[in-house]
């Protein structure tokens, strides 16, 4: 398998909360009420800012028509019915035309795409590359397309709804049955209506969806006979992936550079097979990143679906989340790259996304600063990709009460907001940090010297990988439950990578045992030029299996310090 040897650093952001700087905000507000953000808000100032934090990609979340209680008939857009959508402004998930952009995000809507399209551009010039959601599994209840070429047919225009399972059908029906809503969705005038009931998002075939369900959303039909023993049909192509294709080639066509596929693992790996490969023709430079949950589906996705990046949520996630929260001990990080070995160039790290809550909230770790350690994992371990969400380099909390997701520590998807961290951060579209508290600046700067070192350090971005747990386990002077050590090398660099996640200022006596040197080809005891890359201190050291090298870490810190030999 090939090597990726450019290291990304992906911002995710959600624009509709962005660029809204409205400060007096209602509970379950609408959008005349509570404002939203807009392509518009990114501008070269805004997008300037971003970059300085080391970013690479913008992953503009929620890009894509979806469902709405907002009302945009004036301008040919059909009104959702609100007992189908979640909260005012609805999820980006419940996508409503995939040929068309979110309404709420342009200043003139009749020209929404052209905003999108200057915003890819401004993006680029800004020397960024642009990723957006593509939505594979799921649509909206009332999907509709009236942006789509006129070459195109619609999805379900030509289903054949007496049958529950149509190789040609772009949906899965329940015949002979409505759909039921048997549970206290949003108020309307009139009852939602939909006969024959199509099955759920989340694979519930049948009429009866509960709260706890995608209601809003329908599955979309790959070919797989769910109800007969998930008999597969692909020859000839299901009507689906020929529509799909359609999709991924019009949004690379307008420049966009990556697409994070929601929920990958739900449509049939055959499909990805298929469909990556020809989009990359069209397009090389197009990256593909999964969204999988399972571990054992993660090589199958890389090496047979062709997927450049996978999401490492149920592993090193899972496992800093629990280090961070103390209820895990540092050692057991080991066993996340173990697992992965082979692939962990292709795995997106990650500590906050739109699905997970954040750091700083009581649901999580309390405290923005105890992500720092957990970051330096995340971003200098390997090669691979790391991505941030934005408010994270602020100290975003995510305990507001949105409306429709009520506080759970998580930044709402749902509804019409904005983020206190972000307006303040705007300062009037400047993008200073003259409004930022001596907390939040202290956090962006950490973030913004830990991203660079993970960017710009060649032993990072392409060296190879030297975990230093095991021969530190058992020695004085270091705590594997709070302390995490690893080196990289590349050329005549070695990097000494070390992560205290307790509280307190830590001493730890960090073993380089024998075996290293001669895996890693570097001489033991030889001089040095050593830099610590945080501080910039430059002094002449060595490294030897002889004794310890002791190091003085910071409370919730990293160290970084790089080792140059003469060649």
């Amino acid at each position: 398998m090939e090597q990726i040897n450019n290291k990304i650093i992906i911002y995710q952001v959600l624009p509709r909360l962005f660029g809204n700087t409205n400060d007096k905000l209602i509970q379950n507000g609408s959008a005349n009420e509570n404002g939203t953000g807009k392509f518009a808000s990114f501008t070269n100032k805004a997008l300037s800012a971003i970059k300085e934090l080391g970013v690479t990609h913008i992953w503009f979340t929620g890009i894509i028509e979806h469902a709405t209680t907002t009302d945009y008939s004036c301008y040919h857009i059909p009104n959702d019915h609100a007992a189908v959508v979640k909260g005012k402004a609805g999820s980006p998930y419940a996508i409503k035309d995939y040929y068309d952009v979110d309404p709420d995000l342009a200043e003139q809507v009749p020209h929404r795409m052209k905003e999108f399209e200057a915003l890819v551009k401004r993006t680029h010039n800004a020397g960024m590359k642009v990723i957006i959601d593509f939505v594979p599994n799921h649509v909206a209840r009332q999907y509709h397309s009236d942006s789509r070429p006129v070459y195109v047919e619609d999805l379900g225009e030509h289903d054949n709804t007496s049958k529950a399972f149509d190789i040609n059908n772009n949906f899965y029906y329940i015949p002979g049955q409505p759909l039921t809503l048997s549970f206290d969705a949003q108020e309307s005038d009139f009852e939602y209506s939909e006969f024959p009931a199509k099955a759920t998002g989340n694979d519930r075939f049948g009429a009866f969806p509960n709260k706890n369900d995608w209601y809003e959303t329908v599955k979309l039909n790959y070919g797989i006979d769910y109800i007969n023993d998930r008999t597969k049909h692909f020859s000839p192509v299901p009507n689906t992936w020929n529509k799909m294709r359609d999709i991924l080639l019009f949004w690379a066509s307008k420049g966009v550079d990556g697409f994070r596929c929601d929920m990958a693992e739900m449509v049939p790996v055959e499909f990805w097979n298929w469909i990556i490969p020809f989009i990359k023709q069209y397009n090389n430079n197009v990256c593909f990143i999964a969204e999988v949950y399972n571990p054992a589906e993660y090589r199958h996705f890389i090496e047979f679906g062709h997927f450049d990046y996978i999401y490492d949520k149920v592993g090193l996630y899972d496992t800093l989340r629990g280090v961070m929260c103390g209820t895990a001990s540092a050692k057991l990080i080991t066993t996340c790259w173990e697992a992965n070995e082979g692939i962990q160039s292709h795995m997106l790290n990650f500590l906050e996304n739109h699905d997970e809550q954040r750091i700083a909230s009581s649901f999580f770790a309390n405290d923005a600063n105890k992500g720092i350690p957990a970051m330096a994992v995340a971003a200098m371990m390997n090669t691979n990709p790391v991505m941030i969400y934005f408010g994270q380099e602020l100290g975003e909390c995510g305990m507001d009460n949105e409306g429709y997701s009520g506080v759970d520590g998580r930044t709402t998807i749902f509804d019409y907001w904005s983020l206190a961290c972000i307006r303040a951060w705007n300062n009037n579209g400047e993008f200073n940090e003259d409004a930022l508290s001596p907390e939040q600046k202290e956090l962006r700067k950490k973030y913004c010297q830990l991203l660079h070192i993970a960017k710009t350090e060649a032993a990072i971005t392409e060296g190879a990988f030297y975990d230093l747990m095991y021969a530190n386990l058992n020695r004085p002077n270091f705590n594997p439950d709070k302390q995490y050590v690893f080196l990289r090398k590349y050329k005549n660099e070695i990097i000494l990578v070390t992560v205290n996640f307790d509280k307190e200022v830590q001493t730890i006596d960090v073993n380089i045992p024998e075996e290293a040197f001669r895996s890693l080809g570097f001489e033991d005891n030889k001089a040095a030029t050593l830099t610590d890359l945080c501080t910039k201190e430059n002094c002449i050291s060595t490294l030897t299996a002889a004794c310890p090298f002791r190091i003085t870490i910071p409370g919730y810190d990293y160290k970084v310090l790089k080792f140059a030999y003469s060649v």
